[in-house]
């Protein structure tokens, strides 16, 4: 397995890059969302990787940041996704989002990426849910408001916004930026104004 590429950057095309280590050109599929992040031309660029073993092809993918690596694995994990559709999901959401999307069973989410239909965005929710906790991203409260181990208000004002027309994991990460000692009529309103700020 490579874990992760250290070398040159001698190419950056939209969907993938080509690294020089040691005398040897790697060219690594990466999402979309990390091209800005990745550098110029002629650079040194670090990339976490993961490598894909097919009858005809060696395939690698890479990523920014080592939340995106275990992301992705998690996702080719389920059932009918490939690298190609993760790597598709990773260009629409980040690690947290999609985290959140999978803790607070928000299907709806994936359904939306190329090459997902509404099955298989079921089958991500239900065979990940369990499993979304061994990623090594933070904000434990934006967990707790989605699995419970929140205050009564949060809850009441997370239903209020998904009666609104959010998803769930756009209406509780707005609240876990609030106190859930709040009323639940001040939670909505601040969330309501956090949510039209993005």
């Amino acid at each position: 397995m490579i874990h992760c590429i250290e070398g040159v950057l001698i190419s950056k095309n939209i969907d993938d890059i080509v690294i020089s280590c040691s005398g040897v050109g790697f060219k690594i599929f990466c999402p979309t969302s990390s091209y800005s992040r990745i550098g110029s031309q002629g650079t040194a660029v670090f990339m976490f990787t993961h490598l894909v073993v097919k009858e005809d092809a060696f395939e690698l993918y890479g990523f920014v940041t080592e939340e995106e690596q275990q992301c992705f694995r998690l996702l080719i994990g389920v059932s009918g996704v490939g690298p190609r559709t993760a790597l598709a999901s990773l260009s629409l959401y980040t690690p947290k989002q999609i985290t959140l999307a999978i803790a607070s069973g928000d299907y709806k989410a994936f359904a939306a990426c190329p090459g997902i239909g509404p099955k298989i965005a079921q089958r991500i929710v239900l065979e990940l849910k369990d499993k979304v906790g061994s990623l090594a991203i933070g904000d434990k409260e934006v967990i707790q408001a989605i699995t419970g181990d929140s205050s009564n208000n949060k809850q009441e004002a997370l239903t209020a916004l998904v009666s609104l027309g959010f998803t769930t994991s756009e209406a509780a990460a707005a609240l876990a930026k609030l106190s859930g000692e709040e009323k639940t009529e001040k939670l909505v309103s601040d969330a309501l104004r956090a949510l039209a700020r993005n």
